[in-house]
């Protein structure tokens, strides 16, 4: 881990410490070879103060046991009709996988244990159909299970429900997993399945808004993959039952639960039940993540490249744009008071949050700033984005001679030849 790493992980541990997490993995994904490096993912949550619930899930397994018994199950994942011979394979699927669960944690020096916390009942009949053996959560013991994590014992919970009366049901894991954030109160849900996050219609989501996804299952539910309908249903319905953030990601890629969780970006599909969105002024100490932020783009000779020194002297000019206080994108309003011009200078976002809105947000600021000042015109040099600035922002093009005298000099030395922008202000 280099240390960038290390301080992108520290911002967020005043955030998360003594919070709890449910992490849902799914069977395909505990016999993976990359689940000896989720573990150890859990490891560093645990470190961190942390509290892990995991639940897993025994679909791949319930199959494969099927197949050497040549026999065919009435159901996988936990939604359909249980008979009981389905109930027998998911019996010994579960309880194989959350022993190896429990082996991979004893490796790892972490206290875990398997507690029948989840009471069911008989999903029942539905549609004319008697599901037998498959049930729903009717509650979570939470005393049991806060009294595990308060001791640091990671609950590890199967696809199983028990009833008062010594009934064991088939549970979906998915709807485990939500059922047991919204007992606990969970910050985050992390689903960790086989695939990198949702997708509909062959776009991927990198992010979503709770309420957006849940119109859309609403509408087009039936253009969301197979796979994946599971996983967007039960993300809504924890966002709606309070969990801030779910997070959807492949567990089969290595690191990609701390990269999901300790960085901005991430790696699979994040849903959110609100967010919190401001345009700030930058400090001192933003200096590093300004020149972070830029750097793809003046990798691309998009942006004229800046030093520290050159963005400390000017920092009363620079703004950040944050997310959950993660700056995702900047721009810089630099004033020639003397002719009543300012300079939208350094606009970029992220290219984890385009098409969001953002770069357009960030352009009315800085349009409302700059009036503000009592400005009269506002200019902006474009190598690449000049379309965007007409389009989006209203600015035609210019000369040279709209520059103001100094600024007019530096755009002639530096031969980055960029077209000239201006926007006059009413």
């Amino acid at each position: 881990m280099k240390p960038t790493d290390l301080r992108g992980i520290l911002q967020y541990i005043p955030r998360f410490r003594e919070k709890t997490f449910v992490i849902s993995v799914d069977g395909a994904i505990v016999t993976d070879e990359n689940f000896a490096n989720i573990l150890m993912d859990v490891a560093v949550l645990r470190s961190l103060s942390i509290r892990v619930v995991l639940v897993h899930g025994a679909a791949a397994q319930i199959k494969a046991l099927a197949d050497q018994q040549q026999v065919v199950p009435s159901d996988l994942d936990g939604t359909g009709v249980t008979d009981t011979a389905t109930l027998q394979l998911a019996l010994n699927a579960a309880n194989r996988l959350t022993h190896e669960i429990l082996e991979g944690l004893a490796t790892l020096d972490l206290r875990a244990a398997c507690p029948n916390a989840i009471v069911a009942h008989p999903m029942g009949i539905l549609g004319g159909v008697d599901h037998r053996f498959t049930g729903k959560v009717e509650r979570v013991d939470v005393d049991l299970l806060h009294a595990l994590l308060q001791d640091g014992i990671i609950p590890v919970v199967p696809p199983l429900g028990f009833d008062g009366e010594g009934h064991t049901y088939r549970v979906n894991s998915d709807g485990v997993a939500v059922a047991l954030a919204d007992a606990l109160k969970a910050v985050k849900v992390i689903f960790v399945t086989t695939y990198d996050g949702l997708t509909r219609q062959g776009q991927f989501f990198r992010q979503m808004l709770a309420s957006d996804l849940a119109k859309l299952l609403a509408e087009n539910r039936a253009e969301f993959t197979s796979e994946s309908l599971s996983k967007a249903m039960h993300a809504a319905a924890a966002c709606q039952a309070g969990v801030q953030r779910v997070h959807i990601l492949n567990g089969r890629m290595d690191e990609a639960l701390l990269t999901e969780v300790f960085s901005n970006e991430g790696v699979g599909t994040l849903i959110y039940a609100n967010e919190y969105q401001q345009i700030r002024r930058a400090l001192k100490k933003d200096i590093p993540s300004i020149l972070k932020l830029i750097q793809p783009s003046v990798e691309s000779e998009e942006l004229v490249r800046r030093t520290r020194a050159s963005v400390e002297k000017t920092l009363a000019d620079y703004y950040l744009f944050e997310i959950d206080k993660n700056p995702v994108g900047c721009v810089a309003l630099h004033v020639h008071p003397e002719l009543r011009k300012g300079e939208l200078a350094c606009l970029y976002v992220k290219n984890s949050h385009e098409n969001q809105g953002i770069g357009r947000k960030l352009l009315q600021f800085t349009e409302n700033k700059a009036r503000e000042l009592g400005l009269k015109e506002l200019l902006a040099l474009s190598t690449q984005a000049f379309t965007y600035f007409q389009s989006k922002g209203g600015f035609v093009e210019g000369t040279v001679e709209d520059l103001p005298p100094a600024r007019r000099e530096r755009y002639e030395q530096g031969g980055r030849r960029s077209k000239i922008l201006i926007k006059r202000l009413k």
